[in-house]
């Protein structure tokens, strides 16, 4: 998470919005953001609800929810899904940036 508040203003210029879903409860989750001062929301999940909707692993012996990354686009669709094998398996955020120049182009083309 700490790469995409070192970056988070060019996702702002995209016009592109970061959501960080976890497993905590919203108390933990709020601890989480305020101790690590990051800027953009975050959503509770400790029901897993939005990990099955996304078909989000868990694996317990890599100490539990997977990386997952979703990029959704203005009316909803999911553009491009990475899942992580490994905790380090992050899709770097020049890649993710790249995606959301692309779709805007796009979108662009359609009007």
């Amino acid at each position: 998470m700490a790469q995409l508040r070192q970056e988070h203003d060019q996702f702002l210029a995209q016009d592109a919005q970061i959501l960080v879903v976890g497993p905590e409860d919203a108390e933990a989750f709020r601890q989480y953001f305020t101790e690590h001062d990051l800027p953009y929301p975050g959503l509770p999940d400790p029901k897993h609800t939005v990990l099955k909707l996304y078909g989000q692993e868990i694996k317990l012996f890599k100490l539990g929810r997977m990386p997952a990354q979703v990029l959704v686009d203005k009316q909803g669709m999911a553009r491009f899904v990475h899942y992580g094998r490994s905790m380090s398996d992050i899709t770097p955020n020049a890649e993710i940036l790249a995606l959301v120049e692309q779709m805007e182009q796009m979108e662009g083309g359609r009007e």
